[in-house]
């Protein structure tokens, strides 16, 4: 780690474009501090984000700092600072399986609630890129290989019991979970005044509302959510948290970060790749398009089972690992919890407080309802059926259902 010299700023407040530059010129990264370029880039719901770029090399780092309150709200709504520590550690601690996938932390301030890292400008936000239609080949292999990885090293089949406790102690991350608990397993099922959406999807959210089965299906995600600490997660793997290019993927911004269930992940991603499916529904050729987020979906769980069974098979800690119906069943557990977290996520980005740019982009305002209807009722219907779609090919064509009727 890049060691700080006396800080020029060293009591905490939110930078500005000049205290950042004051800031960065007290760390020993750049050659020519006195030449620098400094952009405020970020666009976030929390944070504070700058660019800063030598002139002279044209190298550039990120300053991420965290405010302590909803940025997207205001000072009603206070946040915690520990969670910009919470996010470096978490960035470390994966870097140390899957240092490739995760950008590279330079340096750290707690006092200062901030993390230096790589910048990352020649990569392209995977949101952006799929609603342009473009397709990372790696792009499933890669965050297949990223959950199972960082699941596996943080389970109690992989630590010592001692060391996962101290773990799940240090990443507990009371701020950012309840802001998970309310606005993806609970604000959406009822009428709160958190959620957002038009007078013509009104129908299909009081359906959802009324329908007690779903209501205690999500009840129940609710709980392990709470309950199951399974392993550190990244806790918010949408598809705006992954940078890309054709040859490299990276996990950004995981400040949800804390000790939960391992599907959890997964369900995340599935769903925003769902979303992101469903709105081709409004485009004219989009069968090959679809085609490949499927293949997508499906490559992403294949990699996960292959490289967690390989890790269970080759670094496990825990006697009962070795019996041979465990492995199935827990993996079976990861699956069920996955697709039902990602019919809560579906529900959420499309009436909740957070959406999606892929659906709310749809220029036909009534293509765009319709799409929604559909977001919902294949969200609905994952969540109640989750226990019962128990291969990739029952997954695969419940979402195809869901584009054709």
């Amino acid at each position: 780690m890049i060691m700080a010299q006396q800080s020029v700023v060293n009591q905490y407040a939110p930078f500005t474009t000049q205290t950042v530059m004051e800031f960065v010129k007290t760390l020993s990264i750049f050659d020519h501090p006195n030449k620098l370029i400094v952009k405020e880039i970020g666009d976030g719901n929390l944070n504070l984000v700058f660019q800063l770029v030598e002139l002279e090399t044209n190298r550039s780092i990120i300053v991420k700092q965290a405010l302590p309150y909803a940025k997207v709200v205001g000072e009603s709504w206070p946040l915690s600072l520990n969670r910009a520590k919470i996010e470096s550690e978490s960035l470390r601690m994966t870097a140390r399986v899957v240092p490739n996938l995760v950008p590279h932390v330079l340096h750290t301030d707690h006092e200062l609630a901030c993390t230096v890292m790589e910048d990352l400008s020649d990569h392209h936000i995977l949101r952006t890129e799929l609603i342009s239609n473009q397709h990372y080949p790696l792009l499933a292999q890669h965050i297949g290989y990223y959950v199972a990885q960082t699941s596996f090293a943080t389970s109690d089949f992989a630590l010592h019991p001692f060391v996962k406790k101290e773990l799940v102690q240090k990443f507990t991350n009371p701020d950012l979970c309840k802001i998970t608990e309310d606005l993806v397993f609970t604000d959406p099922f009822f009428d709160h005044p958190t959620n957002d959406f038009p007078h013509e999807l009104r129908h299909a959210v009081e359906t959802i509302w009324a329908d007690e089965d779903l209501l205690t299906e999500v009840g129940l995600l609710k709980f392990q959510f709470l309950t199951h600490a399974e392993a550190l997660l990244h806790g918010d793997l949408h598809t705006g948290s992954i940078f890309v290019t054709e040859q490299s993927t990276k996990v950004i911004d995981p400040e949800f970060a804390f000790f939960g269930p391992i599907g959890f992940d997964l369900g995340q991603f599935f769903a925003n790749i769902i979303l992101n499916t469903l709105s081709k529904l409004a485009t004219t050729d989009r069968q090959a398009i679809v085609s490949d987020l499927l293949r997508a979906m499906e490559q992403t769980w294949i990699t996960f089972a292959q490289e967690f069974t390989k890790l269970w098979d080759e670094s496990n800690h825990e006697i009962y690992t070795n019996v041979p119906g465990i492995l199935p069943r827990f993996l079976l557990k990861v699956w069920t919890d996955a697709i039902g977290f990602a019919g809560c996520e579906i529900i959420r980005r499309t009436i909740g407080l957070a959406h999606v740019a892929d659906l709310d982009t749809i220029e036909d305002f009534h293509i765009q309802i319709e799409i929604k209807e559909r977001a919902l009722q294949l969200g609905a219907d994952l969540i109640k059926s989750r226990t019962h779609l128990y291969s990739l090919g029952h997954f695969i064509q419940r979402i195809k259902g869901a584009l054709r009727s």
